[in-house]
C-alpha cells in the first residue's frame, strides 16, 4: 500500500499554468469578490436562475405577444430543465455548489454567466432571432429536444451516480456512466445548452458557451483529472476511457 501511494504521488498529473490560473481567479470572483459577509450559498444563486426560467420565459413571451409554436417548445425545453436542475438538486446536491459566497461574488456569478442563459431567450421571443433553420421546423425541434432530454438524462444518472457511490466509499468511479467517459456529468450539460442555442440560431449563445465551455468546463475537468490522477488506478483509467465521446475524445 505504501508503495502504491508513493507511486500515485510520483505520477500525479498537474493541470496547466494557464487552467491553474482561470480557475484561481473565477474562484476568486464568484466566491470571494468584494469580501464582507456571506449570506447565501452558490446553489440559491444557481437554483435562481434555473427555477426563474420558466417564470421570465413566459413573461417574456406575454410582453412580446409572442405565442409561436417555437417560443412555447423552447419554454418548456430551457424552463423544464431548470426545474429538472432544481430538483436534481434537492435530491443530491452538489458539494461544490454548497459553500457561502459574497454578496458581490453572487451578482458576478449571474451577471457573468448564469444571466446569459436568460439572453437565449429573450433572443428568441423578442424577434432579434429570427431562425431559419437548416431542417424543416418539426425536424429542427424533434432534433433539438432530443438532445435536450438525452443531455438532461445523461447529467442526472452522473451526478446521481457520483453522489451515492461516493456517500458510500470514497475513491475513483470507474463504472456506470463513468466508465467510456471521465466527465459524463459535462457532456449532459453540453448536450442540454447545445440544444438551446440551436434553437435560437444566433451567434450571441455560440460566443456565450465557447467561453463557459472553454474558461469554466474544460478548466474544471483538468483541475479534477488532476485531483483524480492522485488515485493507483487513475492511469489505467485514463488510457481506456475518453474525456467526453466514448472512442473519439
Amino acid at each position: 500500500m505504501a508503495h502504491e501511494q508513493a507511486e500515485s504521488a510520483v505520477n500525479r498529473q498537474v493541470a496547466p499554468a494557464w487552467a491553474l490560473n482561470l480557475n484561481r481567479f473565477t474562484d476568486y470572483a464568484v466566491n470571494d469578490f468584494g469580501g464582507g459577509p456571506r449570506p447565501w450559498k452558490f446553489s440559491w444563486v444557481i437554483n435562481f436562475q434555473k427555477c426563474g426560467t420558466f417564470f421570465f420565459l413566459g413573461f417574456l413571451m406575454w410582453y412580446y405577444q409572442n405565442f409561436s409554436v417555437t417560443a412555447w417548445v423552447y419554454l418548456a425545453m430551457q424552463g423544464s430543465y431548470g426545474i429538472i436542475w432544481f430538483i436534481k438538486d434537492i435530491s443530491f446536491p452538489d458539494p461544490a455548489w454548497q459553500k457561502k459566497i459574497t454578496v458581490l461574488g453572487g451578482i458576478n456569478a449571474f451577471l457573468g454567466v448564469l444571466g446569459w442563459y436568460w439572453v437565449f431567450g429573450w433572443l428568441l421571443i423578442s424577434g432579434v432571432s429570427s431562425p431559419d433553420y437548416p431542417l424543416s421546423d418539426g425536424a429542427w425541434y424533434a432534433l433539438c429536444i432530443s438532445m435536450c432530454m438525452i443531455g438532461s438524462v445523461i447529467m442526472i444518472a452522473a451526478d446521481a451516480q457520483k453522489y451515492y457511490t461516493l456517500s458510500l466509499q470514497r475513491g475513483l468511479i470507474t463504472t456506470g456512466m463513468h466508465r467510456y467517459i471521465r466527465h459524463p456529468n459535462y457532456l449532459g450539460e453540453m448536450l442540454i445548452y447545445a440544444s438551446f442555442a440551436l434553437m435560437i440560431w444566433h451567434w450571441l449563445p455560440v460566443l456565450v458557451l465557447a467561453w463557459v465551455w472553454g474558461g469554466l468546463f474544460a478548466v474544471n475537468m483538468m483541475m479534477k483529472e488532476a485531483s483524480l490522477s492522485r488515485y493507483p488506478q487513475w492511469e489505467a483509467y485514463k488510457k481506456r476511457s475518453k474525456w467526453l465521446i466514448p472512442g473519439v475524445f
